[in-house]
């Protein structure tokens, strides 16, 4: 009986270990002389319930895999102009995490997962509006992880297929995408990104990865209490960036007591106000801040 039980415990431990993008909502004691203290969990930043409806007429279309050629399922959005102008729009790619991966060409309905989190979800929740419009394209990854070159072909793929401004290629991704978005940078010189906003990534650093991400304007978010991927990474890699005198100063905006879901607070502009005063503070919505940066076609 005793090993029965043993054995079950154990079961249950290794689940919970290897449960994918895990997060546990910290809520310490508040601070009412730290502003920066998120105290009460229950109303955090990025609680969408929060944000107001937009009039957005714009259309999010799924593409479950297998539609069209492209290597991934996607959600694609268009601005409400697209349909009936002949104007080319900057894109946005957003990279889910670990928890969204799912075949759609196998079950449709699986594409739903990619609404979870991100853009998608605030374009879907009618909380979408930027500054300047933009195509949106959030694909969904069926292969456990996100591969560079599938992710390279994806964005050549959308970016030739729709109605794209090609100065105007934006990246971002949260946890697994985070890094896939990181990837991007550092494995190609020739990549189409005009800048990027990787949410709570890791990776490994070297030299060679450092100067090629040097050369796309970069925004890294991270949770200072994130237990999945240390804060000690989007650190290091900024000020390495940053020594070698880059064109475009590399930003990191942390998040004091956040654990490694710090998306939804990022991309809502919810957590304005809430970042750490020692490093980047977060005083423009990513979208704007992405729209000030172009790059030549290759």
């Amino acid at each position: 009986m005793k090993t029965k039980l043993f054995i079950l415990l154990a079961t249950g431990l290794i689940v919970l270990g290897c449960s994918k993008d895990p997060v546990q909502p910290v809520n310490p004691t508040p601070d009412p002389s730290n502003p920066n203290t998120p105290g009460d969990t229950t109303n955090m930043p990025g609680d969408t319930t929060q944000l107001p409806v937009t009039n957005d007429k714009g259309t999010q279309t799924p593409m479950p895999l297998g539609t069209d050629a492209a290597p991934f399922g996607y959600w694609v959005y268009t601005p409400e102009a697209y349909a009936t102008d002949t104007l080319k729009y900057a894109l946005l790619i957003y990279l889910h995490g670990s928890g969204e991966v799912g075949n759609s060409q196998s079950s449709p309905t699986e594409l739903n997962k990619v609404l979870t989190y991100g853009p998608s979800k605030m374009i879907a929740e009618k909380h979408w509006a930027p500054s300047h419009p933009m195509v949106v394209i959030s694909p969904q990854c069926h292969e456990g992880w996100w591969d560079r070159e599938h992710v390279r072909a994806f964005i050549r793929f959308v970016s030739t297929t729709y109605r794209i401004d090609t100065t105007r290629i934006y990246l971002t991704g949260i946890s697994m995408g985070g890094n896939a978005t990181l990837d991007q940078l550092n494995s190609f010189d020739d990549n189409q990104i005009a800048a990027a906003v990787p949410i709570g990534a890791t990776g490994v650093m070297n030299d060679l990865f450092t100067q090629r991400t040097a050369k796309v304007p970069l925004w890294m978010f991270h949770g200072e209490a994130d237990e999945v991927a240390s804060p000690e990474f989007p650190k290091q890699l900024v000020s390495a960036i940053n020594a070698l005198n880059p064109a475009v100063r590399a930003k990191l905006t942390l998040y004091p007591g956040v654990d490694h879901l710090c998306g939804e607070m990022t991309y809502t502009g919810t957590g304005m106000g809430h970042e750490d005063p020692a490093f980047d503070p977060f005083s423009m919505d990513i979208y704007t801040w992405m729209y000030q940066y172009t790059k030549e076609k290759h």
